[in-house]
């Protein structure tokens, strides 16, 4: 059986022709991914996430991402694997998952994944990370997108600024998207003569649900601006905010960081930070597929952002 499925020209037509009617009427197909794995490819690609399914699925922000990526891989002939972290941790997943390489997103490069990746000679890229020199690399402009927006909401009069940020984020140091961002922040605020110690932190899951809550806890103390470091965390903000029976932005101001779809037509329109997030993913497909086929690899990109301004900002009276 294996010949008339695999190697048709080792026996006659007749023959073939018989074996695959049996084949039919048994409803026997055979078994292409043992196939491929045998073979040593695929045709598939891994997204490498770091949070659970349920948590990525939220976020509108990975729809986009993984729009681009998709594009790439529907035009390349690839299928696309979502690999979550398997029983919490994300380097168990890595070799459950059948395919010829990984979009890595959102882990920093001294975890042990990056390692485990190395050590097993799988060509990955990462995303929203930090640069290593063993693999491509996309980023955004994360430091100054921050920095363009907090420069906004100081320009606009505002002192007393809470800052939504995706947690547990690391200290401003510029390691990963999260430390450049709020590097950005100081950066602006210390053109203002204010430090990060001048602001409140808080870190929160990145949902709609954890930035109404935070924005709720933020209350008593009545910031006039709260800067998110994600679109969702500012939809949330913006909740609270109407319940609690606060003007945005008369009375506190709300900015964003993604530019969501959503965000054009959210009320208020929200004021954020644009990323090109569709064409990160299809940045990092192309280089991915091209790094699984051997060919030239590509160096570190950086994608330009841009401060959008629209209502749920305000100057301050």
């Amino acid at each position: 059986m294996s010949f008339a499925f695999n190697n048709p020209q080792r026996i006659s037509t007749a023959t073939r022709e018989r074996i695959l009617a049996v084949a039919e009427e048994l409803g026997y197909t055979p078994n292409t991914l043992g196939r491929m794995l045998q073979a040593g490819t695929t045709n598939s690609i891994g997204v490498l996430l770091p949070q659970r399914l349920a948590q990525i699925l939220e976020n509108p922000y990975y729809s986009r991402f993984l729009m681009g990526a998709g594009q790439i891989c529907d035009r390349e002939g690839y299928t696309l694997l979502l690999t979550p972290p398997l029983q919490d941790s994300v380097l168990k997943a890595i070799p459950y998952a059948a395919v010829d390489g990984f979009i890595v997103c959102g882990l920093e490069i001294d975890r042990g994944e990056v390692a485990e990746l190395d050590r097993r000679g799988i060509p990955f890229v990462l995303i929203d990370s930090d640069r290593h020199e063993g693999a491509p690399h996309v980023e955004v402009d994360d430091r100054g997108g921050a920095r363009e927006v907090a420069r906004y909401l100081l320009e606009l009069g505002h002192r007393r600024i809470a800052v939504l940020s995706i947690g547990p984020a690391p200290e401003a140091t510029g390691r990963g998207p999260l430390g450049r961002r709020l590097a950005g922040i100081g950066d602006a605020l210390a053109e203002a003569g204010l430090t990060m110690s001048d602001v409140t932190l808080a870190e929160v899951p990145a949902t709609r649900a954890e930035g109404y809550r935070a924005t709720k806890a933020l209350a008593p103390g009545k910031p006039t601006a709260i800067l998110a470091l994600s679109d969702v965390l500012a939809y949330g903000a913006v909740d609270a905010l109407q319940e609690l029976g606060i003007s945005v932005p008369d009375d506190v101001s709300v900015t964003g960081f993604d530019d969501l779809a959503e965000s054009a037509w959210f009320r208020p329109r929200l004021t954020t930070v644009r990323q090109p997030i569709v064409t990160k993913g299809r940045m990092a497909a192309d280089f991915l597929i091209s790094a699984i086929r051997g060919e030239d690899q590509h160096p570190h990109q950086t994608l330009g952002t841009s401060l959008i301004v629209r209502d749920s900002a305000a100057k301050r009276l």
